[in-house]
């Protein structure tokens, strides 16, 4: 069976002009993993389209069942809520910026000598119905990087 973010109804791929799913195999404890995803103040060190992250509602820099959270990425200012928290085996957090509402999650799952992460990504707003193909696109790509990257900490 494959594994795949559960999404809210309004945000499944099927009502979304955008989707994006990218998965990775990482050679990593799932805590090292784990770990580099939700320290989020660490993200633009390794995750170039990430900057100006600012936790809204806690002091620590990592994400929780509960945190707030604003960034840049996509040349776009993005103010992010999390809505699913599981420690070391999914997040995902609603986001808003101008003309996107997007869904993003992220599944860990371990495996027998690895462990797989996928990350996957719906949008709905004006933005993505006018230029659904090119967000997609963009999506894709720099969610590979991101996995990249943290494959690269977590492996370190």
């Amino acid at each position: 069976m494959i594994k795949t973010v559960n999404f809210p109804e309004n945000f499944e791929p099927k009502n979304c002009p955008v989707h994006a799913r990218n998965e990775i195999a990482i050679n990593a404890p799932v805590k090292d993993v784990w770990n580099w995803l939700i320290h989020v103040n660490t993200w633009p060190d390794w995750y170039p389209n990430s900057s100006n992250i600012k936790i809204l509602n806690q002091r620590n820099g990592m994400l929780a069942a509960d945190t707030q959270f604003k960034w840049r990425t996509f040349n776009t200012n993005i103010t992010s809520t999390m809505k699913k928290y599981q420690p070391y085996e999914q997040l995902a957090w609603e986001a808003k910026g101008f003309g996107i509402h997007a869904y993003h999650g992220w599944l860990i799952v371990p495996k027998e000598n690895s462990v797989q992460v996928i990350t996957e990504e719906t949008q709905n707003g004006l933005l993505p119905k006018l230029f659904g193909g090119f967000i997609q696109k963009g999506l894709l790509k720099q969610h590979q990087i991101w996995l990249e990257g943290l494959k690269k900490m977590s492996e370190a």
